[in-house]
């Protein structure tokens, strides 16, 4: 993985995470310049099967100042991905058969500078397991920070 543009913080604490997959996404030239200046949130974003081909949905691309009126993208428009077919199946049957659900994770830049994004195959957290997480997350910050004054 190269430079990461954006991360999807919230799937971390909200989901387990499985399989992950690297997928190439479908986008207009406003949008790649807007990535590249770091307009870009994943937080409420999704990812969904339709007649065999992935789309990202709900991820906002912000618009730049600079950008024609002519040329303008849709902020939270639908994006395809692009991914094999075999990994569509895969992904497809996780979803139809165990429930899980599939969650962009990351926004990023490969070594040939095309813009990435990280997905994986989630479940999601249920409230307890989310505060056991917390509690996790808290004790490693005090054991790091004894670490630091020892």
């Amino acid at each position: 993985m190269g430079e990461t543009v954006s991360k999807n913080k919230k799937a971390y604490f909200d989901y387990t995470l499985g399989e992950k997959f690297e997928a190439g996404l479908v986008l207009k030239g406003s949008e790649i310049k807007a990535i590249r200046s770091g307009r870009v949130n994943l937080k409420d974003s999704f990812i969904k099967i339709v007649k065999n081909e992935a789309f990202l949905f709900n991820a906002h691309i912000g618009l730049l100042a600079t950008t024609n009126h002519y040329y303008r993208h849709e902020e939270r428009g639908t994006r395809k991905l692009l991914l094999h077919k075999k990994q569509i199946v895969k992904l497809q049957s996780a979803v139809d058969r165990d429930g899980m659900t599939v969650v962009p994770l990351s926004m990023f830049f490969n070594s040939r500078n095309l813009i990435k994004i990280q997905i994986a195959i989630a479940k999601g957290k249920q409230l307890h397991d989310k505060r056991e997480s917390l509690k996790e997350k808290s004790l490693k910050r005090d054991m790091a920070r004894e670490l630091k004054n020892y």
